[in-house]
């Protein structure tokens, strides 16, 4: 069985989520590949003491790089989009 603390990777930050934040009360984290909605839910419930309205998820493609003539992908990854509910939020960062 997964452990609740290794679904969510990291929360992913940019200024398109953060104004997500100020106007939907949506925070976005990269998650597991095999990380279904129900399991995310229940952790992000549990983890953060927060109420889970609507979870989307998609998976990011890997861009194809270049080094000199050596080529190669990045990895695929997980994106999630949790809306909270009104009055809960989660703090990326202390102080702020």
């Amino acid at each position: 069985m997964k452990s609740q603390f290794n679904l969510i990777s990291r929360p992913y930050i940019t200024e398109k989520v953060l104004l997500m934040k100020e106007e939907g009360n949506k925070v976005v984290f990269k998650i597991r590949k095999d990380t279904n909605k129900i399991e995310l839910k229940n952790a992000i419930e549990s983890i953060f003491n927060v109420t889970v309205q609507n979870i989307n998820t998609l998976v990011v493609k890997g861009k194809k790089k270049r080094l000199g003539r050596h080529e190669g992908k990045r990895s695929d990854w997980k994106k999630a989009i949790v809306t909270l509910k009104e009055g809960d939020t989660i703090e990326y960062f202390e102080g702020a």
